[in-house]
Protein backbone atom coordinates (compact mmCIF):
# COMPACT_ATOMS: atom_id res chain seq x y z
CA UNK A 1 0.00 0.00 0.00
CA UNK A 2 2.31 2.24 1.04
CA UNK A 3 4.49 1.97 -2.25
CA UNK A 4 1.29 2.17 -4.13
CA UNK A 5 0.47 5.86 -2.62
CA UNK A 6 4.29 6.77 -3.19
CA UNK A 7 4.02 5.79 -6.91
CA UNK A 8 -0.02 7.80 -7.09
CA UNK A 9 1.84 10.77 -5.57
CA UNK A 10 4.58 10.99 -8.30
CA UNK A 11 1.69 10.60 -10.73
CA UNK A 12 -0.79 12.95 -9.63
CA UNK A 13 1.84 15.91 -8.62
CA UNK A 14 4.60 15.01 -11.71
CA UNK A 15 6.93 14.31 -9.46
CA UNK A 16 9.90 11.92 -9.46
CA UNK A 17 11.15 12.32 -5.81
CA UNK A 18 11.43 10.47 -2.58
CA UNK A 19 8.42 11.74 -0.79
CA UNK A 20 7.90 11.45 3.27
CA UNK A 21 5.16 9.25 4.16
CA UNK A 22 2.95 10.04 7.56
CA UNK A 23 0.02 8.12 9.60
CA UNK A 24 -2.28 9.23 12.16
CA UNK A 25 -4.76 6.53 13.83
CA UNK A 26 -8.62 7.07 14.09
CA UNK A 27 -10.21 5.53 17.48
CA UNK A 28 -12.44 4.07 19.17
CA UNK A 29 -13.77 5.43 22.73
CA UNK A 30 -14.10 2.19 24.78
CA UNK A 31 -16.55 4.32 27.25
CA UNK A 32 -16.80 8.64 28.14
CA UNK A 33 -19.16 10.08 25.31
CA UNK A 34 -19.78 13.70 25.64
CA UNK A 35 -17.77 14.10 28.75
CA UNK A 36 -14.68 15.37 26.98
CA UNK A 37 -15.88 19.06 26.94
CA UNK A 38 -17.61 18.61 30.55
CA UNK A 39 -14.27 18.47 31.75
CA UNK A 40 -14.77 14.84 32.66
CA UNK A 41 -12.42 11.33 31.41
CA UNK A 42 -12.64 9.58 28.51
CA UNK A 43 -11.37 5.98 27.62
CA UNK A 44 -10.23 5.67 23.83
CA UNK A 45 -7.78 3.74 22.40
CA UNK A 46 -6.20 4.65 18.44
CA UNK A 47 -6.95 2.43 15.86
CA UNK A 48 -4.60 0.62 12.54
CA UNK A 49 -7.61 2.43 10.87
CA UNK A 50 -6.00 5.91 10.03
CA UNK A 51 -5.23 8.32 7.71
CA UNK A 52 -1.54 8.27 5.32
CA UNK A 53 0.15 11.22 3.47
CA UNK A 54 2.66 11.59 1.40
CA UNK A 55 4.14 14.53 1.35
CA UNK A 56 6.89 17.08 -0.78
CA UNK A 57 8.32 20.33 -0.14
CA UNK A 58 7.44 23.04 -2.80
CA UNK A 59 9.95 26.03 -3.97
CA UNK A 60 6.83 28.49 -4.24
CA UNK A 61 3.94 29.28 -1.16
CA UNK A 62 1.18 26.84 -2.64
CA UNK A 63 0.09 24.07 -0.97
CA UNK A 64 -1.51 21.33 -3.24
CA UNK A 65 -3.76 18.41 -2.01
CA UNK A 66 -5.44 15.32 -3.39
CA UNK A 67 -7.35 12.76 -2.07
CA UNK A 68 -7.39 9.10 -2.95
CA UNK A 69 -10.47 9.41 -1.40
CA UNK A 70 -11.97 12.11 -3.13
CA UNK A 71 -10.77 11.52 -6.64
CA UNK A 72 -13.25 13.09 -8.48
CA UNK A 73 -12.29 16.29 -6.96
CA UNK A 74 -9.27 16.66 -8.25
CA UNK A 75 -5.86 18.62 -6.62
CA UNK A 76 -7.20 21.23 -4.63
CA UNK A 77 -4.86 23.96 -4.71
CA UNK A 78 -4.46 27.11 -1.68
CA UNK A 79 -1.64 29.54 -0.65
CA UNK A 80 -0.17 29.68 2.86
CA UNK A 81 -1.47 33.34 3.19
CA UNK A 82 -5.19 32.56 1.71
CA UNK A 83 -6.78 30.61 4.44
CA UNK A 84 -10.36 30.46 5.37
CA UNK A 85 -12.75 27.79 5.31
CA UNK A 86 -14.45 26.94 1.22
CA UNK A 87 -17.26 24.67 0.92
CA UNK A 88 -15.76 24.41 -2.65
CA UNK A 89 -12.45 23.13 -0.91
CA UNK A 90 -14.66 20.22 0.36
CA UNK A 91 -12.20 18.06 3.18
CA UNK A 92 -9.56 20.28 2.20
CA UNK A 93 -10.87 22.65 5.08
CA UNK A 94 -9.42 19.95 8.09
CA UNK A 95 -5.69 20.49 7.28
CA UNK A 96 -5.93 24.41 5.81
CA UNK A 97 -7.79 25.05 9.57
CA UNK A 98 -4.59 23.22 11.34
CA UNK A 99 -2.24 25.37 9.48
CA UNK A 100 -4.42 28.50 10.67
CA UNK A 101 -4.16 27.24 14.09
CA UNK A 102 -0.16 27.02 13.72
CA UNK A 103 -0.27 30.68 12.03
CA UNK A 104 -1.88 31.81 15.09
CA UNK A 105 0.61 30.68 17.24
CA UNK A 106 3.25 32.62 15.42
CA UNK A 107 4.51 29.44 13.51
CA UNK A 108 4.44 30.24 9.84
CA UNK A 109 4.95 28.19 6.95
CA UNK A 110 8.01 29.14 5.17
CA UNK A 111 7.06 27.09 2.09
CA UNK A 112 4.33 24.79 0.08
CA UNK A 113 3.81 21.32 -0.15
CA UNK A 114 2.41 18.67 -2.01
CA UNK A 115 -0.11 16.27 -0.12
CA UNK A 116 -1.37 13.43 -1.08
CA UNK A 117 -4.44 11.36 1.60
CA UNK A 118 -5.57 8.12 1.62
CA UNK A 119 -7.45 7.05 4.67
CA UNK A 120 -9.38 3.93 5.55
CA UNK A 121 -11.79 5.38 7.83
CA UNK A 122 -15.25 5.20 6.79
CA UNK A 123 -16.46 8.41 6.26
CA UNK A 124 -19.01 9.55 9.25
CA UNK A 125 -18.71 5.95 11.32
CA UNK A 126 -17.43 8.34 14.23
CA UNK A 127 -13.96 7.02 14.41
CA UNK A 128 -12.62 10.17 13.99
CA UNK A 129 -11.51 10.59 10.19
CA UNK A 130 -11.65 14.42 10.98
CA UNK A 131 -8.95 14.28 14.09
CA UNK A 132 -7.10 12.05 12.32
CA UNK A 133 -6.67 13.88 9.35
CA UNK A 134 -5.92 16.89 11.93
CA UNK A 135 -3.42 15.16 13.61
CA UNK A 136 -1.71 13.77 10.45
CA UNK A 137 -1.17 17.43 9.21
CA UNK A 138 -0.15 18.79 12.53
CA UNK A 139 2.38 16.45 12.85
CA UNK A 140 3.76 16.97 8.73
CA UNK A 141 3.91 20.53 9.79
CA UNK A 142 5.74 19.88 12.82
CA UNK A 143 8.42 17.54 11.18
CA UNK A 144 8.39 19.78 8.01
CA UNK A 145 9.10 23.30 9.87
CA UNK A 146 11.76 21.97 12.47
CA UNK A 147 8.69 23.64 15.23
CA UNK A 148 10.55 20.64 17.93
CA UNK A 149 8.93 22.91 21.16
CA UNK A 150 5.70 21.55 19.33
CA UNK A 151 4.73 18.47 21.56
CA UNK A 152 2.25 15.62 20.33
CA UNK A 153 -0.13 17.09 22.81
CA UNK A 154 0.04 20.28 21.50
CA UNK A 155 -0.74 18.87 17.76
CA UNK A 156 -3.59 17.75 19.59
CA UNK A 157 -4.77 20.92 21.07
CA UNK A 158 -4.01 22.55 17.84
CA UNK A 159 -6.37 20.11 16.15
CA UNK A 160 -9.24 20.87 18.40
CA UNK A 161 -8.76 24.68 17.70
CA UNK A 162 -8.68 23.96 13.74
CA UNK A 163 -12.26 21.43 14.29
CA UNK A 164 -13.62 24.39 16.89
CA UNK A 165 -12.84 27.52 15.02
CA UNK A 166 -12.26 27.46 11.34
CA UNK A 167 -14.41 24.54 10.94
CA UNK A 168 -16.82 25.29 13.70
CA UNK A 169 -17.55 22.07 15.22
CA UNK A 170 -17.46 22.60 18.71
CA UNK A 171 -15.57 19.52 20.12
CA UNK A 172 -13.90 18.39 22.90
CA UNK A 173 -9.98 17.35 23.39
CA UNK A 174 -10.61 13.48 22.71
CA UNK A 175 -10.40 12.55 18.94
CA UNK A 176 -7.09 14.49 18.75
CA UNK A 177 -5.99 13.91 21.54
CA UNK A 178 -6.16 9.92 21.15
CA UNK A 179 -4.74 10.13 17.52
CA UNK A 180 -2.10 11.82 18.28
CA UNK A 181 -1.27 10.13 21.92
CA UNK A 182 -2.24 6.51 21.50
CA UNK A 183 -0.05 3.66 22.58
CA UNK A 184 -0.23 -0.09 20.75
CA UNK A 185 -2.46 -2.14 22.78
CA UNK A 186 -3.38 0.41 25.48
CA UNK A 187 -6.48 2.41 26.12
CA UNK A 188 -6.14 5.95 27.34
CA UNK A 189 -7.63 7.16 30.47
CA UNK A 190 -7.34 11.02 30.19
CA UNK A 191 -8.40 13.81 32.66
CA UNK A 192 -9.82 15.92 30.10
CA UNK A 193 -9.94 19.67 32.44
CA UNK A 194 -5.87 18.69 33.46
CA UNK A 195 -5.00 16.47 30.15
CA UNK A 196 -3.50 14.49 33.00
CA UNK A 197 -3.61 10.98 31.23
CA UNK A 198 -2.10 7.10 31.73
CA UNK A 199 -2.22 4.68 29.74
CA UNK A 200 -4.34 1.24 31.03
CA UNK A 201 -3.39 -2.21 28.85
CA UNK A 202 -6.31 -3.70 26.88
CA UNK A 203 -5.72 -7.51 27.97
CA UNK A 204 -8.82 -9.43 26.75
CA UNK A 205 -7.56 -12.69 26.70
CA UNK A 206 -11.01 -14.35 26.11
CA UNK A 207 -12.86 -11.53 23.88
CA UNK A 208 -12.12 -8.70 21.57
CA UNK A 209 -13.52 -5.61 20.84
CA UNK A 210 -15.71 -5.55 17.62
CA UNK A 211 -16.72 -2.01 16.37
CA UNK A 212 -19.87 -1.95 13.99
CA UNK A 213 -20.47 0.39 11.34
CA UNK A 214 -24.01 1.01 10.88
CA UNK A 215 -23.53 2.93 8.04
CA UNK A 216 -25.36 6.06 8.87
CA UNK A 217 -23.56 8.97 8.03
CA UNK A 218 -23.54 11.82 9.99
CA UNK A 219 -21.62 15.17 10.00
CA UNK A 220 -21.18 16.70 13.60
CA UNK A 221 -21.15 20.33 12.23
CA UNK A 222 -24.81 20.29 10.88
CA UNK A 223 -25.99 17.82 13.51
CA UNK A 224 -27.01 18.53 17.40
CA UNK A 225 -23.56 18.27 18.84
CA UNK A 226 -22.90 21.87 19.25
CA UNK A 227 -26.77 21.97 20.70
CA UNK A 228 -25.78 19.81 23.34
CA UNK A 229 -22.64 21.26 24.40
CA UNK A 230 -24.77 24.80 24.70
CA UNK A 231 -27.33 22.84 26.73
CA UNK A 232 -24.23 21.38 29.18
CA UNK A 233 -22.79 24.68 29.16
CA UNK A 234 -25.64 25.90 30.10
CA UNK A 235 -26.48 23.33 32.73
CA UNK A 236 -23.16 24.19 34.34
CA UNK A 237 -23.51 27.93 34.50
CA UNK A 238 -26.97 27.22 36.83
CA UNK A 239 -25.25 24.38 38.94
CA UNK A 240 -22.38 26.54 39.75
CA UNK A 241 -24.59 29.19 41.48
CA UNK A 242 -25.34 26.60 44.13
CA UNK A 243 -22.06 24.81 43.82
CA UNK A 244 -18.30 25.04 44.05
CA UNK A 245 -17.80 23.51 40.61
CA UNK A 246 -15.84 24.88 37.57
CA UNK A 247 -17.16 21.59 35.35
CA UNK A 248 -19.87 18.99 35.84
CA UNK A 249 -16.74 16.46 35.38
CA UNK A 250 -16.39 17.48 39.00
CA UNK A 251 -19.37 16.98 40.93
CA UNK A 252 -20.30 13.28 42.08
CA UNK A 253 -23.07 11.51 41.51
CA UNK A 254 -24.45 12.44 45.13
CA UNK A 255 -23.24 16.00 44.11
CA UNK A 256 -25.65 16.20 41.29
CA UNK A 257 -28.62 14.87 42.95
CA UNK A 258 -28.65 16.86 45.55
CA UNK A 259 -28.15 20.09 43.37
CA UNK A 260 -30.34 18.65 40.41
CA UNK A 261 -33.57 20.87 41.54
CA UNK A 262 -31.96 24.04 40.65
CA UNK A 263 -32.61 22.29 36.99
CA UNK A 264 -35.81 23.71 36.42
CA UNK A 265 -35.84 22.41 32.33
CA UNK A 266 -35.92 18.49 32.15
CA UNK A 267 -33.69 18.68 28.90
CA UNK A 268 -30.53 20.30 31.04
CA UNK A 269 -31.16 18.70 33.96
CA UNK A 270 -31.00 14.80 31.61
CA UNK A 271 -27.90 16.47 29.37
CA UNK A 272 -25.94 17.57 33.31
CA UNK A 273 -27.26 13.77 34.66
CA UNK A 274 -25.48 12.14 31.77
CA UNK A 275 -22.00 14.70 31.72
CA UNK A 276 -22.17 13.29 35.74
CA UNK A 277 -23.02 9.98 35.51
CA UNK A 278 -20.82 9.05 32.60
CA UNK A 279 -17.76 10.60 33.72
CA UNK A 280 -18.53 8.21 37.23
CA UNK A 281 -18.94 5.66 34.91
CA UNK A 282 -15.66 5.80 33.14
CA UNK A 283 -13.95 6.00 36.00
CA UNK A 284 -15.26 2.94 37.46
CA UNK A 285 -14.69 0.93 33.84
CA UNK A 286 -10.86 1.74 34.32
CA UNK A 287 -10.25 0.31 37.36
CA UNK A 288 -12.49 -2.76 35.95
CA UNK A 289 -10.41 -2.86 33.33
CA UNK A 290 -7.10 -2.65 35.22
CA UNK A 291 -8.79 -5.18 37.33
CA UNK A 292 -9.29 -7.46 34.60
CA UNK A 293 -12.96 -7.49 35.31
CA UNK A 294 -14.30 -7.35 31.92
CA UNK A 295 -17.81 -8.29 32.70
CA UNK A 296 -18.35 -5.21 34.62
CA UNK A 297 -16.75 -3.09 32.13
CA UNK A 298 -19.52 -4.69 29.74
CA UNK A 299 -22.14 -3.54 32.28
CA UNK A 300 -20.90 -0.17 32.24
CA UNK A 301 -20.81 -0.03 28.74
CA UNK A 302 -24.44 -1.13 28.33
CA UNK A 303 -25.55 1.86 31.08
CA UNK A 304 -23.62 4.27 28.96
CA UNK A 305 -25.27 3.17 25.94
CA UNK A 306 -28.56 4.05 27.32
CA UNK A 307 -27.86 7.20 28.96
CA UNK A 308 -26.62 8.44 25.33
CA UNK A 309 -29.85 7.64 24.30
CA UNK A 310 -32.66 8.73 26.64
CA UNK A 311 -30.64 11.45 28.52
CA UNK A 312 -28.37 12.89 25.99
CA UNK A 313 -30.69 12.12 22.93
CA UNK A 314 -27.91 11.36 20.47
CA UNK A 315 -28.27 8.20 19.59
CA UNK A 316 -30.41 6.56 16.61
CA UNK A 317 -33.22 4.19 15.45
CA UNK A 318 -30.66 2.17 13.52
CA UNK A 319 -27.88 1.99 15.94
CA UNK A 320 -30.03 1.02 19.19
CA UNK A 321 -31.34 -1.79 17.06
CA UNK A 322 -27.40 -2.65 16.41
CA UNK A 323 -27.20 -2.27 20.58
CA UNK A 324 -30.44 -3.93 21.13
CA UNK A 325 -29.86 -6.72 18.58
CA UNK A 326 -25.71 -6.97 20.65
CA UNK A 327 -27.24 -7.09 24.13
CA UNK A 328 -29.33 -10.25 23.41
CA UNK A 329 -26.46 -12.09 21.52
CA UNK A 330 -25.05 -14.91 23.94
CA UNK A 331 -21.03 -13.99 24.79
CA UNK A 332 -21.63 -10.12 24.43
CA UNK A 333 -20.16 -8.89 27.21
CA UNK A 334 -20.78 -5.17 26.26
CA UNK A 335 -22.38 -2.89 23.84
CA UNK A 336 -22.73 1.23 23.13
CA UNK A 337 -22.20 3.73 20.77
CA UNK A 338 -19.19 5.34 20.29
CA UNK A 339 -18.59 8.58 18.58
CA UNK A 340 -20.71 11.90 18.52
CA UNK A 341 -23.56 10.05 17.64
CA UNK A 342 -26.43 10.91 15.82
CA UNK A 343 -25.35 7.27 13.26
CA UNK A 344 -21.62 5.82 13.40
CA UNK A 345 -20.39 2.79 15.15
CA UNK A 346 -21.00 0.57 18.23
CA UNK A 347 -18.14 -0.95 19.81
CA UNK A 348 -18.88 -4.62 21.19
CA UNK A 349 -16.58 -6.57 23.91
CA UNK A 350 -17.36 -10.40 22.26
CA UNK A 351 -16.84 -13.21 23.84
CA UNK A 352 -14.28 -15.38 21.25
CA UNK A 353 -16.25 -18.33 20.37
CA UNK A 354 -19.08 -15.90 19.81
CA UNK A 355 -17.54 -13.41 17.21
CA UNK A 356 -18.99 -15.24 14.02
CA UNK A 357 -21.99 -15.82 15.33
CA UNK A 358 -22.35 -11.91 16.44
CA UNK A 359 -21.82 -10.78 13.08
CA UNK A 360 -23.64 -12.62 11.42
CA UNK A 361 -26.61 -12.46 13.14
CA UNK A 362 -26.38 -8.46 13.41
CA UNK A 363 -25.88 -8.37 10.15
CA UNK A 364 -29.31 -10.29 8.71
CA UNK A 365 -31.30 -9.26 11.69
CA UNK A 366 -30.20 -5.60 10.55
CA UNK A 367 -30.82 -5.72 6.78
CA UNK A 368 -33.89 -6.82 7.41
CA UNK A 369 -34.84 -4.86 10.01
CA UNK A 370 -33.37 -1.21 8.03
CA UNK A 371 -32.90 -2.49 4.43
CA UNK A 372 -28.80 -1.36 5.73
CA UNK A 373 -25.38 -3.76 5.72
CA UNK A 374 -23.70 -3.33 8.78
CA UNK A 375 -19.78 -3.28 8.93
CA UNK A 376 -17.43 -4.77 11.17
CA UNK A 377 -13.93 -3.99 12.05
CA UNK A 378 -11.71 -5.81 14.75
CA UNK A 379 -10.02 -3.66 17.09
CA UNK A 380 -6.83 -3.63 16.91
CA UNK A 381 -4.89 -1.15 18.75
CA UNK A 382 -2.21 1.26 17.33
CA UNK A 383 0.16 3.33 18.65
CA UNK A 384 -0.42 7.63 17.72
CA UNK A 385 0.41 9.79 15.17
CA UNK A 386 3.94 9.16 13.27
CA UNK A 387 6.25 9.46 10.57
CA UNK A 388 6.84 5.91 8.78
CA UNK A 389 10.46 5.28 8.17
CA UNK A 390 11.30 2.50 5.57
CA UNK A 391 10.92 -0.30 8.15
CA UNK A 392 7.73 0.61 9.80
CA UNK A 393 6.62 1.49 6.15
CA UNK A 394 7.15 -2.61 5.18
CA UNK A 395 5.42 -3.73 9.08
CA UNK A 396 2.03 -1.15 7.82
CA UNK A 397 1.75 -2.98 5.09
CA UNK A 398 1.35 -5.91 7.57
CA UNK A 399 -1.07 -4.23 9.92
CA UNK A 400 -4.80 -4.22 9.47
CA UNK A 401 -8.53 -4.53 10.65
CA UNK A 402 -10.47 -7.37 9.45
Amino acid sequence: MIARLCEEFNKIFDRSDEPRVYFAPGRVNLIGEHTDYNGGHVFPCALTLGTYAVVADRGDDKIRFYSMNFADMGVIETGISDLHPSEDDGWTDYPKGVIWAYEKRGLRLTHGMDILIWGNIPNGSGLSSSASLEVLTGLIIKDTFGFASISMTDIALIGQDAENNFNGCNCGIMDQFASAMGKKDHAIFLDTDTLRYEYAPVRLTHAQIIITNSNVKHSLVDSAYNDRRRDSERALKILQEICPIQTLGDLTEEGFENAKAALSDPILCKRAKHAVYENQRTIRAKNALLNNDIPLFGSLMNASHISLRDDYEVSCPEVDHLVELAWNTPGVLGSRITGGGFGGCTVSIVENDAVEKFQEDLRRAYHERFGLTAGFYLAAIDDGARRLDRSEQTKKEHRHVV
